[in-house]
């Protein structure tokens, strides 16, 4: 048998990136930490952790890391089904993009009482990942499936405008939405994986193109950028409705809409404990998501 105390540890570590921080989560000192996972290593004989900034698990490190997360839901299932009080709420590790989280998913995960939700925040072109990986229990995800071990479930689909101010448009867009002027005009760039401007431009214009543009990596901050004139993004239609009403944000072409499809999906042993995170998920997606 594997000690408990010791896989938990093993997870913080890879999870906080360091063992003092890991120690800070746990409740217990940094050399309580190294000796928790100096025993586990010795009981499996091999490296589970890398040590680095940030620490990081090994294959060998990360097949634990899912056991514990796998024992952890079982015993959270057990308990809802038995109806033992639990020494605490139990926590579930989710990855989902930054603008469902920013649109939809605040208001689902409000409404599952007793859950603390640890997110990691990914493209959903990339939060697949983190499932597959065994990272997290499950994932809002642009990918249909199937993927092995796991459920997948439809949640509809965001739609994204590519919107600016007036007077952005006046100043850089003033001859129209072509390649020219789009190679021009500053658009609007979350991070390395956003391909959202990439695909619309795709679309419009029958091609690629090399866009200059500013990085955001902020929801919010993308829909301040387009109202201060910063520059053009994609942004996702219940962030924008109301600016798009008042005028304050124009369609640069109007009813072009991107519509990107998005997938719930989650590991078939958490099933159960995600139950009621699953039901809020879809609820709160039906009213949100076309």
């Amino acid at each position: 048998m594997l000690e408990p105390a010791h896989l938990q540890a093993l997870a913080a570590i890879h999870r906080r990136g360091s063992l003092e921080a890991a120690a800070a989560v746990l409740g217990v000192t940094p050399s309580a930490v190294s000796q928790r996972l100096k025993a586990l290593e010795d009981r499996v004989g091999c490296r589970l952790i890398r040590r680095g900034s940030p620490c990081s698990a090994t294959p060998a490190g990360m097949r634990l890391i899912r056991h514990h997360d796998e024992i952890a839901a079982l015993e959270a299932a057990v308990a809802e089904d038995l109806r033992i009080d639990r020494a605490g709420p139990v926590t579930l590790r989710l990855a989902v993009n930054a603008d469902s989280l920013a649109t939809w998913v605040v208001p689902a995960l409000a409404a599952v009482p007793d859950v603390l939700f640890d997110l990691v925040i990914d493209d959903q072109a990339y939060s697949q990942e983190w499932l597959k990986r065994g990272e997290v229990a499950a994932a809002v995800t642009s990918h249909p499936g199937p993927l092995q071990g796991c459920d997948t479930l439809p949640l509809g689909t965001l739609r994204y405008h590519a919107t600016a101010s007036p007077a952005f448009v006046a100043r850089w867009l003033a001859e129209g939405i072509s390649p020219q002027t789009l190679a021009r005009a500053p658009a609007l760039t979350f991070s390395d994986k956003d391909a959202l401007q990439a695909d619309w431009v795709r679309q419009v214009c029958g091609a690629p193109l090399v866009l200059p543009t500013h990085r955001i990596a902020s929801s919010h901050g993308f829909v301040d950028a387009a109202l201060a004139g910063l520059g053009w993004g994609m942004n996702p239609a219940p962030l924008v409705a109301g600016h798009l009403a008042a005028g304050r944000l124009v369609d640069l072409v109007p009813g072009r809409v991107l519509e990107v499809p998005l997938f719930w999906q989650f590991a078939r042993l958490a099933a159960p404990v995600l139950a009621p995170v699953t039901r809020a998920m879809r609820a709160a997606a039906a009213s949100a998501l076309a």
